[in-house]
């Protein structure tokens, strides 16, 4: 094999540069965390296709609310040949029901590999552009930060995964240290830019103390333990908010100290991300950044957890690793191709997700851009603002049909909260993708939101796909003659009316969101009675 002479790298420049960026030279102590976090990550692609054979027919599909071939279409009358840039997905081939299902079928099955550690990388590439085929056709439905995050994570995961079809802990290859850190920059960009983002939005909840006297109820999907947490006392709230902007301001800046530093930040925010898994539904988005904090940890912790005899190396080897390590001499041609392949690429990240954070704080630098928008296509260099400005009230919309325009049944939902006596569940990391896009259209209005009018259009048009969104048929004969939409405020009930009757909500009606639309007979859609003009909802 051609072998190339590394000691043409000179000095310690050289020796520095193969230190951060050769696998070969990577850190030895990190395979327990790195096998755990592999897991992971394929345990989210999996509960992200396992979602989405259910749902995106619906959502996507030829018939589906948003059609994908009619966006990807537009898409390739306005940008020609970059097409192919501007939207990276497999549906270029045919934007077709059975090409949609084929690809979370593949994704599914690659996840389930990739988590019996079986050619992880090559099953992690397949179900990155499976997920990310998705992502890029479903519009309005995939307008999430969870959906960046886990393609972000999924491309680093790409080469911090360990190589061959069965490697067991990798513990002959391991990770190079630019992947690693990439993925702790991510994990702490993920907190410090939320703090940024609460912070520079001038919300008055985090700058008083109060964003959480209301944030489990209006919450997009609520949980039962969220209905409890809700009614917790006042000092509560205000010591959660507090503590909330300590962690993402203070808290996280212990990655950048030593082992046991990053040990103490791991028993803090773990524990707060799962509770906040149990107290709202927000799909898989809490467990990734779970799964980013085992990578706070070395093998001297995780091996504690490890039978003795599973060890990938026994801890005194792993203390031994301080420093350089030794190179060897030569470097392998395909090993050198690899790292020209590897080395731009994550750099490149790096830097896009640099320029994004300090944008945040300097909008106006002078650094250049174009790399940005050069990834902005394939969303894994984001920037991050979880819970920025807080929801003042929850709001929901229900759909309705009639046969007479008089007399009214709603479409039950299958989780987002209707049914007054229904505990709200917790069910993440499934993601119900049309439920938690109406909890955003409720606050706005229905021009603003298309995918509500053309969500009644199916309806009226008894189309099976849209119907598999909601719990069940209200027209199980035929399709209805009319479709409505209207908006309800809801609240959490008190704990004397939830012990008096049961109900873990209360609501009341605000009146008609969207138009009242009708099918002609020659096809065409009419609208029968206007929306009411809604008191303001944010």
């Amino acid at each position: 094999m051609v072998e190339l002479d590394t000691r043409r790298l000179s000095g310690r420049a050289g020796h520095s540069l193969r230190w951060v960026l050769d696998p070969m030279c990577g850190p030895r102590d990190m395979l327990v965390a790195r096998w755990l976090f592999i897991r992971a990550i394929a345990g989210i692609y999996f509960s992200a296709f396992f979602a989405l054979l259910f749902q995106v027919k619906g959502l996507v599909g030829p018939n589906g609310i948003l059609p994908a071939g009619s966006y990807l279409k537009q898409i390739a009358e306005m940008t020609g040949a970059r097409r192919f840039w501007f939207a990276p997905t497999l549906l270029w081939l045919a934007p077709e029901s059975h090409l949609l299902i084929a690809l979370m079928w593949l994704g599914l099955v690659a996840s389930v590999l990739a988590l019996l550690n079986l050619w992880p990388r090559l099953n992690l590439f397949v179900c990155f552009w499976c997920f990310l085929s998705f992502v890029v056709a479903a519009q309005d439905f995939s307008a999430y930060q969870s959906d960046g995050m886990l393609l972000e994570a999924g491309f680093l995961s790409l080469f911090f995964a360990p190589p061959g079809l069965f490697p067991g802990w990798g513990a002959e290859r391991p990770t190079s240290r630019l992947s690693l850190w990439l993925l702790q920059w991510e994990w702490f960009r993920i907190y410090f830019e939320s703090g940024l983002a609460k912070w520079l939005s001038g919300d008055p909840g985090w700058h008083n103390g109060t964003a959480m006297y209301e944030y489990y109820q209006n919450s997009p999907l609520p949980s039962w333990v969220g209905w409890y947490l809700g009614h917790a006392p006042r000092w509560f709230q205000i010591a959660t908010t507090d503590g909330t902007l300590v962690m993402e301001f203070v808290v996280v800046f212990l990655l950048f100290a030593g082992r046991r530093a990053r040990l103490i930040c791991f028993f803090i925010v773990t524990p707060w991300q799962v509770g906040v898994i149990l107290t709202g539904n927000y799909a898989f988005l809490n467990y990734i950044v779970l799964s980013l904090g085992f990578l706070l940890l070395s093998d001297f912790e995780l091996l504690r957890l490890v039978a003795r005899r599973w060890h990938p190396q026994s801890l005194d080897e792993a203390k031994e690793e301080q420093g350089f390590v030794p190179l060897p001499a030569r470097l392998s041609a395909l090993r050198y191709l690899k790292l020209v392949i590897a080395t731009p690429c994550l750099l490149l990240v790096g830097y896009v997700t640099t320029v994004e954070l300090i944008v945040m704080v300097a909008p106006r630098n002078p650094l250049p851009q174009s790399p940005v928008a050069i990834l902005e296509p394939f969303r894994i260099a984001n920037q991050y603002g979880l819970f920025a400005v807080m929801t003042h009230g929850r709001y929901e919309i229900e759909f309705q049909g009639s046969e007479n325009g008089v007399h009214w049944k709603p479409y039950a939902f299958q989780y987002k909260p209707q049914a007054l006596a229904e505990r709200p569940r917790i069910y993440a990391p499934y993601q119900p993708r049309f439920d938690w896009n109406l909890w955003f259209a409720s606050l706005g209005n229905w021009k603003q939101n298309s995918f509500v009018p053309l969500t009644q259009e199916r309806l009226l048009e008894g189309d099976s796909d849209v119907l598999g969104l909601f719990a069940g048929n209200p027209f199980p004969q035929g399709a209805p003659r009319f479709v409505r939409t209207v908006l309800w405020q809801y609240w959490f009930t008190s704990i004397e009316q939830k012990r008096s009757t049961g109900e873990w909500w209360r609501r009341t009606l605000l009146g008609q969101y969207s138009p009242t639309l009708t099918l002609a007979p020659d096809g065409r859609l009419e609208i029968v009675e206007e929306a009411d003009s809604l008191p303001p909802h944010n």
